[in-house]
């Protein structure tokens, strides 16, 4: 019974796992070579469902959406977090109030906060373009407008980009921006805690042989700071690889517009096996699809492992 203890323990969890993770997979997995309907199977199909991805444009737009996403989220979710973590490192008056600013985002409820930022994003009453008009600016369409912002922006230049190089919609963007805002008060309180693990000896020695705080910054904290850096990384990639409530609350009608520029990968998904098409199969070849790149690219940054200093 001794040795069977500790088996004993992982059970309850390893039976989860099974029941909501490794089962619904792989029925996935099968069900993604039949013609599936939400009213059951009606024949095998092989591989038709992974051929009809390849002509499937609205599957490749939400893709490019997705990656618009996901270049525009990531680094801006690090690179803000580890700010405002070092500042909040750096001061022991009322941090505790502070990061409770920053964490509160993270607990409100991602409904309410996507009404709230729909209304505040409203091209006629949000508050977004009310700042915009005190600053001299011209009000922007935000969640109706489809031109890409690299287009919007140097069209003040009089230059036209063509539309592959106009980057992601605005609509989009003001999605980025939420999901932006909605990341980073956890990843604050991650890098704070990483932050605070440093030892002080490090800092008094370069203070010691004359190094400036931007050099202290670059030659002991990013270091030193790389194992929480390597965590955010990839958690911040899977976690914005599966954004769906913004897209589904702040956009539309229809859903993921403007012109479909804001419809991402998962929504597709949603779209495909319960909207109008009900079609299950091919929405869990797109799954699976989404899963195959997930994984692949958590692959890639584990390679990147050898450069965090434990």
């Amino acid at each position: 019974m001794g040795k069977l203890t500790p088996f004993l323990y992982l059970l309850p969890a390893l039976i989860i796992i099974m029941l909501f993770r490794f089962i619904p997979i792989v029925l996935s997995f099968l069900i993604s070579f039949f013609e599936w309907t939400i009213t059951g199977p009606a024949g095998f199909v092989g591989l038709e469902n992974y051929q009809l991805l390849l002509i499937d444009a609205e599957f490749w737009q939400s893709m490019l959406n997705t990656f618009y996403l996901v270049i525009f989220v990531v680094p801006s979710t690090i690179i803000l977090s580890l700010l405002f973590a070092a500042l909040l490192n750096t001061i022991s008056f009322i941090r505790g109030l502070f990061r409770t600013v920053y964490f509160i985002p993270t607990v409100t409820s991602l409904v309410a906060v996507s009404i709230v930022w729909r209304i505040i994003f409203n091209q006629q009453s949000g508050l977004a373009n009310f700042l915009l008009q005190k600053i001299g600016i011209a009000p922007l369409g935000w969640l109706a407008e489809s031109t890409g912002i690299f287009q919007l922006f140097f069209q003040n230049f009089g230059i036209n980009l063509p539309d592959s190089l106009g980057g992601p919609s605005l609509a989009l963007f003001a999605i980025i921006i939420v999901t932006v805002w909605k990341s980073v008060g956890y990843n604050v309180i991650i890098y704070l805690a990483g932050l605070q693990n440093i030892p002080k000896v490090y800092y008094e020695a370069a203070e010691i042989d004359g190094a400036s705080k931007i050099r202290q910054f670059f030659k002991i904290t990013l270091p030193l700071i790389s194992p929480t850096t390597f965590y955010v990384l990839i958690m911040t990639t899977i976690v914005t690889f599966q954004v769906f409530s913004q897209v589904y609350l702040m956009t539309g009608p229809p859903i993921g517009g403007p012109l479909g520029t804001t419809k991402v990968i998962v929504y597709y998904i949603f779209e495909q096996g319960f909207g109008e098409a009900q079609n299950l199969s091919y929405a869990s070849a797109i799954a699976l699809v989404l899963f195959a790149i997930i994984l692949t690219l958590t692959l890639i940054q584990k390679k990147l492992e050898k450069y965090v200093h434990y």
